[in-house]
This record gives structure tokens, sequence and C-alpha cells, in this order.
């Protein structure tokens, strides 16, 4: 679907539901009445140039930030009544480093054990097997300091996935990293959705990897969702919107005519490129 997007109102039961969601930092409209429906159980991909409104949509969802306008329900659950029924539901990796250099990687996850409130009874049972699941075992009573930056981003979903959540929030959870990291790590997050039936909503600026790993994607643009669909149903609604023939045209395309000539005054601030930056240099 491309255009205005509106609500999805299939049947099937929801993850995630924002209805005119809406947040400003002092007279910047960072998201402007965005409506997303995120399905349970899929791999839903949130695209959209720096400064479209992805992160702060997302902190809303995590309940990192309030909800002034609109209203988001996290699996039933109101974000802005039920903060903390809502964050007991979620695994969440940010884009900026939230491993400890100065802790193995056993304490990393532990530390986030008891952050999630995980019984003290269930907390070393579910420490081995987060760090099973993402392969860590060997290097568990290593520093972090001494991963590599394939390691350090699966130490991070470790932490993320020890409280068993059912909705995995990844923002840019493979920046920085080469071609055969960033497939380790996806590998990894696909065992446990299989193994778990785990909800997953991911922002990401490699193209590849929402064409190859989401089951819908979300193109955002000043605020608001332009584009929705699978993959496949983006390229081949702007083929046929533009007539073309031959090879379809890639997730790339369809981004790039979504964002259009605005890509350029929608990059972000300075401070926002060095945060990037840093997280890159850090995981690299």
């Amino acid at each position: 679907m491309m255009g205005n997007v509106t609500y999805d109102d299939a049947p099937e039961p929801r993850a995630v539901i924002c209805t005119g969601l809406a947040y400003s930092f002092a007279e910047t409209k960072a998201v402007d009445g965005l409506d997303l429906s995120v399905r349970d159980g899929e791999v839903f991909g949130l695209l959209g140039p720096n400064g479209a409104g992805k992160t702060t949509a997302i902190r809303c969802i995590t309940t990192l930030l309030p909800v002034p306008a609109g209203k988001i329900h996290v699996f039933g659950h109101d974000a802005a009544r039920e903060r903390m029924a809502v964050r007991r539901l979620l695994g969440y990796v940010p884009q900026q480093l939230s491993a400890d250099s100065g802790l193995t990687g056993r304490e990393n996850v532990a530390l986030f054990a008891r952050v999630f409130d995980v019984s003290r009874r269930e907390r070393a049972r579910r420490v081995e097997q987060a760090l099973a699941a993402m392969d860590l075992t060997a290097a568990a009573d290593r520093l972090a300091r001494t991963y590599s930056g394939g390691m350090v981003r699966r130490l991070e979903l470790a932490q993320a996935l020890v409280s068993a959540p059912r909705l995995l929030i990844l923002d840019e959870p493979t920046i920085g990293l080469d071609p055969i990291a960033r497939t380790n790590v996806w590998e990894h997050i696909d065992i446990v959705r299989a193994a778990t039936g785990m909800t997953v909503l991911v922002t990401t600026h490699y193209m590849d990897e929402a064409d190859q790993y989401c089951d819908r994607v979300a193109l955002m643009h000043r605020g608001r969702v332009h584009a929705l669909g699978t993959p496949d149903e983006l390229r081949r609604g702007l083929a046929e919107r533009l007539g073309t023939e031959g090879p379809l045209p890639t997730l790339e395309d369809v981004f790039r005519d979504v964002a259009g000539s605005g890509l350029d005054d929608q990059a972000g601030d300075f401070r926002d490129v060095r945060s990037t930056r840093r997280t890159a240099s850090r995981v690299g």
C-alpha cells in the first residue's frame, strides 16, 4: 500500500496498536498522528530516514516517553495508564550501547534479570538460557570489553531476552556490524522467535535486512507512515505505479520514493549523528 496509510484493521491478534500518536520536541513534531498495528508473532520493520520519528515512536511504545496525544496498546495494555504491565511484556535493545564493559557477559545478563524483576528462583536458569540462545555460554565469564562487535550485540539481545518478553523491540540492532556479524545476529533472533513465537519490532537502515527478515514493513516520513505492506507488496506496488517492466524495484527504491527530496532536511541534528557514530565505533 502506497500513499496515505490508515490503521490496519485485519482480524489477526495485535501485539502493538498505535492510534493518532503524536509527540513534539518544542516546535518540532517528531511523531504526527501515527497509526500503526503490529500483529502478534510477526517481525515488523519500521523504516525511514533519520528524523522520521521512528525512535521517538519506539520510546513511546516502550513507555520511556509519555503518550501526550493518541493511544498505544501493547497486547491490550494501555501504555499511558499501565506502564509497568507494558514493561513486563517487553525486551528492548536501544541504539546506544547498553552492556557494561567492566562486567562479564554473565554479570551483564544477571543485572538485567534483576532490573526486569525475574524471580530469584528463576534468575540463574533464565540467565543461562539467554546466554545459550545467543551462543555466548563459552564466553559468559569473559569481560564484555573483550567481545567482538557481533558478540556485544548478541550480549545485548541476551540481556533483553532474559525476561522472556512477548515483544522484542530492536532499535538499529546491527548498526556498525560487518555483513557476517549482521547475519549472525539475525540468525539468533530467528531461532529464538521460532522457539517462542515472540513478536519483533525493529528499526533499521539496512534495506536488505528488512527485505529478508521482516514479514511486513512500514515506511515513516515526517512522523507518519506513508507505505505499509510486505516487502514484496511494496516493491510490486512501486513497479505498477511507475509502469516499469523487468526486475522489480528494490526496497531501497521504495524507501527513496517515499522519502523523496526530504532526505536531506530529515537527517537529524549534530547530536543524532554523534550518538550514532559513537555507538557504531564501540560495537564495530
